[in-house]
């Protein structure tokens, strides 16, 4: 038999690994199956060591539209870059596995994740982590896994392991966790105000779920693993250097230096720091073998950096920027500062700054989804921009990087869960966070901003959200938690965890951890440090705006909506669309749904309220006994037609019109005639039968006259063949 597999219980369904019968010529690959869902995973590593100065470390999430049973909507009817999902799919498995390689790992890694079925029930977001975990371990490539990961859902207030897609709709969390044997690596989170006791308690039960599943790995690297390669790693000539480095550093005044308020200054002040060091150990920088000496330095010097700034935080809770390791930065807010943009604000923090603007528009501004969800579009879209400007650099533009994706969707989650349902606010909503200023979680910012736009246009978001980053420094068993961290102690710092929520609780969560592991102590205490941190912006931004704005933005749109009898829709659209283009024509976008919903969408808000009139007239439903005062359109041998409203005619039988036979209608009434008219009747076909109230009571209803001589034919003898 090709191959061998290996099978496990995760939640209530079998997940099976297979290796050995496909792709066999890479250095580790595995198949994964769960329910239908199906991912062929492989890693591969070059056996040189690359020159670049970091992990060269690549993740592909590849969605085969083949696995659904779909062709790709593309023109050319194959797959093109990867969409949005499959970006956060690859950075969910990129999170899990990065920290875990060896220190000064620097050969090019490859892990490419195929989706080859899906059954759209069971995701394989969280699959694809697993498969990589597999297939690394199997591997000879040096790694020190074995990791799982694993999503968590809350149904009736349950958690649930590995959630279906169907117990996802009804979930009230969405909460993915990655870790080792013995602790979190990653968490990521979309909740409902979620308490924070609520949210370690949820993480406590996906590590404990995922035990299996490292397990069943564990078990495979034992019997099939290879032998990893050695790690062709360079001398580090710096390391020896650090202890001279810090006592010169510390003399030419670095303690100060790290210590400065100002990004920019501070990077001046280091700088000349450095240079004071390097300049006394190499006074001729054109000697020979300066350049390699003064390279050596300036890696040292940033160890020492980094050792000094941790020290600082440790042991005098005393930070870069002056604060203590609680202190949000300082905050300032402006509302609608784009005068012609449906919702705007601009969010400072310290030296991160984003401007947030809101635009509103129609359901034909759905963002149409190409994957392989059940989705078809998405009635909420939040755009997050990194310009290098914002960071006081030059490079290349493009399209937009997975951490601007990455970043994007964390803010879209923790916006999502309090945004009105489309029920309410008929309106698809984007928001674009423009980072204008960087120095530490722009993303949190982006958050902040978005929800002050939004509430600016006169959204009625059920609550204001507002994010903040907390930090980590570890030492043994001694740490510091950070509230609010700049972009260097990102850099310098253990753990990066980003918290977003409104004044009731948690709406989304991110934390990825650059150390083995942290314990729900540690995780605790962030996650009340966070909540402080929260409620203070929050009281910052209501000083501005403490709510949605009463009305709706003077430059936004308006949207009317009412309800037709579906069998009514017909009349709205016309035949060929004539009529629904007509009512466009009057300056108004209109939109039909199959339950009769109509929504009219203009800018003009007069026009909108034409339109909608028009559409009342036209698929107005008469009611026996309502009275009209009508025109007649037409004339026949048994009655007239008369006009009641637009589009709706009824017939005045001959035998209504007086109290006197009449011989001949035109004796009575004539094109264009108006008269007073009363339903008398509906038939089951919508006939309209109708009267003359004037002699109502005073002429029998027409079913209860006698036959006419010559029968019923308003009068006339029958026909003779």
């Amino acid at each position: 038999m090709i191959g061998k597999t290996y099978k496990t219980m995760l939640g209530d369904r079998e997940l099976s690994i297979e290796t050995g019968k496909l792709a066999k010529l890479v250095s580790g690959s595995v198949t994964l199956r769960y329910g239908d869902t199906m991912l062929l995973v492989t890693a591969q590593a070059r056996e040189e060591r690359s020159a670049l100065d970091f992990l060269p470390l690549t993740v592909e999430f590849e969605e085969r539209h083949y696995a659904v049973g779909k062709i790709p909507g593309s023109f050319h009817r194959r797959e093109g870059r990867p969409g949005e999902k499959a970006i956060l799919s690859a950075r969910i498995t990129d999170r899990q596995i990065r920290p875990l390689f060896p220190k000064g790992y620097r050969h090019e890694t490859q892990v490419i994740i195929t989706v080859i079925s899906a059954d759209q029930q069971n995701l394989p977001d969280v699959l694809g982590p697993i498969g990589a975990s597999a297939a690394l371990s199997i591997s000879d490539i040096p790694w020190g896994g074995p990791t799982a990961c694993v999503r968590v859902g809350q149904v009736g207030g349950q958690f649930v392991l590995n959630p279906t897609t169907d117990q996802m709709q009804r979930s009230t969390l969405d909460l993915v966790v990655a870790g080792t044997r013995d602790a979190v690596m990653m968490v990521e989170a979309g909740a409902q105000n979620a308490s924070e006791e609520d949210l370690v308690a949820a993480i406590e039960f996906a590590h404990a779920g995922m035990q299996g599943v490292i397990d069943l790995i564990e078990t495979m690297r034992a019997e099939l693993g290879q032998e990893k390669f050695n790690i062709l790693a360079e001398g580090d000539l710096s390391t020896d250097l650090v202890p001279e480095v810090a006592e010169a550093a510390r003399a030419a005044g670095l303690r100060d230096a790290l210590l400065t308020v100002k990004k920019k200054d501070r990077g001046i002040r280091t700088k000349a720091v450095r240079d004071a060091v390097i300049a006394a150990r190499v006074p001729d920088a054109d000697a020979e073998g300066a350049a390699e000496q003064i390279q050596a330095l300036k890696a040292a010097f940033g160890k020492v950096e980094k050792q000094e700034l941790r020290r600082l935080i440790l042991e005098d809770d005393l930070r870069a920027d002056g604060r203590n390791s609680r202190t949000v930065r300082p905050i300032w807010i402006e509302a609608r500062p784009l005068p012609r943009a449906h919702g705007s604000a601009i969010f400072t923090r310290g030296e991160t700054q984003v401007l947030g603007v809101a635009t509103l528009g129609t359901e034909r501004d759905n963002l149409l989804v190409d994957d392989l969800t059940t989705d078809e579009n998405d009635k909420f879209m939040l755009h997050y921009n990194f310009p290098p400007y914002s960071t006081g650099e030059v490079k290349r533009m493009g399209g937009q990087s997975r951490r601007e994706i990455g970043h994007g969707n964390l803010a879209k989650r923790a916006i999502r869960a309090v945004l009105p349902t489309f029920e309410e606010f008929p309106y698809v909503i984007r928001l674009v966070g423009e980072v204008l200023e960087s120095n530490g979680s722009s993303s949190m910012a982006t958050v902040c901003a978005g929800t002050l736009a939004l509430m600016d246009a006169g959204v009625p978001i059920k609550a204001p959200v507002a994010g903040v980053a907390m930090g980590l420094v570890m030492e043994g068993e001694k740490y510091r938690v950070l509230t609010d961290i700049l972009g260097l102690e990102d850099a310098l710092g253990d753990m990066d965890f980003k918290v977003c929520g409104t004044a009731e609780g948690v709406t989304a969560l991110q934390m990825d951890i650059k150390v083995g592991g942290i314990t729900p102590q540690v995780m605790r205490e962030a996650l009340a440090q966070a909540r402080d941190g929260r409620l203070h912006i929050l009281g910052k931004m209501a000083e501005v705006l403490s709510t949605p704005r009463a009305e709706l933005s003077p430059t936004a749109p308006r949207i009317v909506s009412l309800k037709i009898n579906p069998e009514l829709i017909g009349k709205v659209i016309g035949p060929g669309g004539k009529q629904i283009r007509e009512l466009e024509a009057m300056g108004a976008q209109v939109t039909v749904e199959e339950d009769g919903t109509v929504r009219i969408f203009s800018a003009d808000g007069s026009a909108a309220e034409a339109v909608k009139t028009k559409i009342e007239s036209i698929t107005r439903e008469a009611k026996v006994g309502e009275e009209f005062d009508g025109t007649v359109v037409k004339t026949t041998p048994f009655g007239a037609f008369v006009n009641l409203y637009t589009g709706q005619d009824g017939m005045l039988h001959i035998s209504q019109m007086s109290e006197e036979r009449v011989g001949a209608v035109e004796d009575v009434l004539n094109v264009g005639d108006t008269l007073r008219v009363k339903i008398a009747g509906i038939d089951d076909r919508g006939k309209i039968d109708l009267i003359r109230p004037e002699l109502e009571g005073k002429i029998a209803p027409r079913e209860a006259r006698a036959p006419r001589p010559g029968g019923d034919r308003g009068g006339r003898p029958p026909r003779r063949d």
